[in-house]
């Protein structure tokens, strides 16, 4: 081979080496404007449709109308959070506008002790708006919404109650002291709180929860329990069952979405190596289940219908001969996992990959709707509670916020 020859042979490979990651960047800034030219779309409608302040977009009837709910409903501060980032994507004030608007319909939930959401509730609406406009007074809303869900703390259990008082689904047990694996995403409301009032009460409220959650609702091989019911006066475990999943010892996707992005929050606030670990084998558990398709959307749970798993709910495998998905979980877990990515050394790349693929799909036309339809939400196929009959392969309003999230963390990863 001549000297020409190999020249020729080295400059290809160079350029094709060196070609990827623009060729991939490029790609991934479509997909961004993609999803973004969409929900503008999508949005400018919903907000012609849905004048009242009082009444929130969640999803979609059974009926196929678009399903509102009040300022109590823990799904209340997506939409706001929806128009932020619309808003921090296309800088566009109209948008601001609007998300001031719904941002501010929310405020007299600041004082609101009867639920564990004031994290989805305050922090998805005025946290966003906190970060984008550095307005004072959204601040003080985020600290008086911590004091609230701080009421909720138990210090002999070391947890924050997640709902009140309430029979398991097979009705034989009363749950005193529920604590819920979702219960983790709210945490990063009381971090916010320490961090800009210097008062690490918060702080250590968080960190004992995230802590009793690492070992109270995680399995040995990094699965989740959805409930842990505790003893109110020796603060002792009582049960662990599920009441939005399939069985008490199966994986609720959502539930395990919950935690990955959760303990991935809590690593980022204290870099504690045990919450990374911990994050890493959350996520390693859901990426090489054996039931996770191809496509990467997954199951509403990972264990449905397999044997070993038996629903304490009147279950009728026939009536739905392809398992439901959740894409609202796989939206969930691409955006934790571009942030897992920065903080897993050699593992990370893997984890934006992965990543970067849910979205892909979740940007096909087999999960994104086409404009005007999906009563202007943007992701399809999603999952609320199946062992309730509800929200079953309908659009569900925290999707559409976990992904546009997803999309500006590729945007900045």
């Amino acid at each position: 081979m001549n000297l020409t020859a190999l020249t020729k042979i080295i400059l290809f490979i160079a350029c094709f080496v060196f070609a990827r990651p623009v060729l991939s960047q490029q790609r991934n800034q479509n997909l961004i404007k993609t999803g973004f030219n969409l929900a503008q779309q999508q949005y400018h409608h919903m907000l012609e449709n849905s004048p009242d302040l009082s009444m929130y977009p969640r999803t979609t009837a059974k009926d196929g109308s678009l399903r509102y709910v009040n300022i109590w409903d823990w799904t209340g501060g997506f939409w706001p959070g929806d128009l932020w980032y619309v808003y921090e994507y296309t800088k566009d004030t109209v948008w601001k506008k609007q998300s001031i608007k719904w941002t501010e319909s929310l405020e007299k939930n600041k004082f609101n002790t009867s639920n564990h959401d004031l994290g989805f509730m305050m922090y998805c609406s005025y946290g966003n708006a906190y970060r984008l406009t550095g307005n004072e007074n959204y601040k003080d809303v985020l600290i008086q919404s911590a004091k609230s869900l701080c009421k909720r703390y138990n210090p002999k259990i070391g947890s924050i109650e997640s709902w009140n008082s309430r029979l398991s689904w097979d009705g034989k047990t009363m749950w005193h002291y529920p604590v819920i694996i979702d219960n983790m995403m709210n945490l990063e409301l009381l971090f916010f709180a320490s961090r800009v009032t210097g008062d690490r009460t918060y702080r250590n409220i968080a960190i004992k929860h995230a802590e009793n959650t690492m070992r109270d609702h995680i399995r040995p091989d990094y699965s989740t329990y959805h409930v842990v019911n505790y003893d109110t006066l020796s603060g002792k475990v009582l049960n662990r069952q599920t009441c939005q999943g399939y069985s008490d010892n199966s994986t609720w996707a959502r539930g395990q979405a919950w935690a990955i992005y959760g303990f991935t929050m809590v690593y980022r606030e204290t870099k504690d190596p045990k919450f990374l670990k911990t994050a890493i084998h959350l996520a390693d558990f859901y990426l090489k289940n054996k039931n996770f398709p191809e496509d990467k959307i997954p199951y509403w749970d990972f264990n449905v219908n397999e044997n070993g798993f038996h629903p304490d709910w009147k279950y009728d495998p026939s009536a739905y001969k392809v398992v439901p998905r959740d894409a609202s979980a796989a939206a969930i877990v691409s955006s934790a996992l571009l942030e897992l990515s920065k903080y897993a050394g050699k593992k990370g790349e893997g984890y934006k990959l992965n990543a970067v693929q849910m979205l892909n799909s979740l940007s096909s036309s087999v999960y994104m709707a086409k404009p005007g339809t999906n009563n202007d939400f943007l992701i399809k196929h999603c999952t609320g509670s199946f062992p309730h009959g509800e929200e079953i392969d309908v659009p569900l309003v925290y999707a559409d916020y976990y992904y546009l999230e997803a999309l500006l963390r590729l945007k900045d990863n």
